[in-house]
């Protein structure tokens, strides 16, 4: 299959354009800039240059592909205007995405996060929030979804809280990044709040998976660690980068401060049965001993 990439050079997206290669697919990326369209091209990808806020290029790709995966996101998370205006360009690219597939049966794989779910685990048959900091996402998914009733092989990969690759990405990576500007690895809550996690490898398989074969109109999780302790991951940040691990004030984190602070453990039970999809690279604690001082 012929697939359109969005954010192929990303921490996901170069593991999804890898093994897309490595399944006989060919890939034609998104490239918003030099260096990311020769990162692309040296992975074995053609390129469009462009970015998610042109909208004719987006168009464009989604209609020279078979099928088209969406993985860009701006992931400036500095201010709550700064998470709006991403939310925003997600929308627009993706909503021009599934206009130009209508009627054609294609693939369209998007992206959205796990939900949380008030004192339980959350599944795939859990709607995602739609409001909250990221709601706009939930509602652009869900509308991205509806479209399998006008022929659009729509279907969601929610990825954990932390998608990770030698001990970097998702809400660990950040909590790693703020470590080193702080000098202490902090943890908002109590830190008995659980955050599901993901190997970006293992992802990679399943945003495959989910082209070739899910059906339309489903959503699917990206989900190899039901819930880690947020403590428990602070602690090892704490230990690899030789800091003191202390409980933060949630405001500390920013505007992400709130779901950092929110139990919201994550099963794939589901998806594994239906679509055999099997993690098996390291966990996430095992990972972050990759964390380099």
């Amino acid at each position: 299959m012929h697939v359109f990439i969005t954010g192929g050079t990303g921490l996901v997206g170069t593991a999804v354009v890898a093994e897309l290669l490595g399944n006989g697919h060919t890939v034609l990326a998104l490239a918003r800039s030099a260096a990311s369209a020769k990162a692309a091209e040296a992975a074995g990808a053609t390129t469009l240059r462009g970015s998610l806020t042109d909208l004719d290029v987006v168009r464009a790709g989604a209609a020279r592909a078979e099928g088209v995966i969406h993985l860009a996101f701006s992931n400036d998370f500095s201010s709550a205007q700064a998470v709006a205006r991403s939310v925003a360009e997600e929308t627009a690219a993706l909503t021009a995405l599934g206009e130009e597939l209508i009627g054609s049966d294609r693939p369209l794989v998007t992206v959205s996060g796990t939900p949380w779910v008030p004192g339980a685990v959350s599944t795939e048959a859990d709607p995602l929030p739609t409001d909250g900091p990221v709601g706009g996402r939930g509602r652009t998914v869900d509308a991205i979804l509806a479209l399998a009733s006008q022929g659009v092989r729509s279907s969601s990969v929610r990825l954990p809280r932390t998608v990770h690759n030698n001990g970097d990405g998702g809400f660990a990576g950040l909590l790693t990044q703020i470590a080193r500007g702080t000098g202490v690895s902090g943890y908002p809550g109590d830190g008995t709040q659980r955050w599901p996690a993901v190997h970006a490898l293992d992802a990679a398989v399943l945003f495959r998976l989910a082209l070739e074969t899910a059906p339309a109109g489903t959503a699917w999780h990206a989900v190899a660690d039901e819930g880690d302790t947020v403590r428990d991951i602070a602690t090892v940040i704490g230990r690899r980068l030789g800091l003191p691990v202390e409980q933060l004030p949630e405001e500390s984190f920013g505007p992400l401060g709130a779901i950092f602070a929110t139990d919201q453990p994550s099963s794939s039970a589901h998806t594994q049965q239906a679509l055999g999809w099997k993690p098996v690279h390291p966990s996430l604690l095992e990972d972050l001993e990759n964390l380099r001082p």
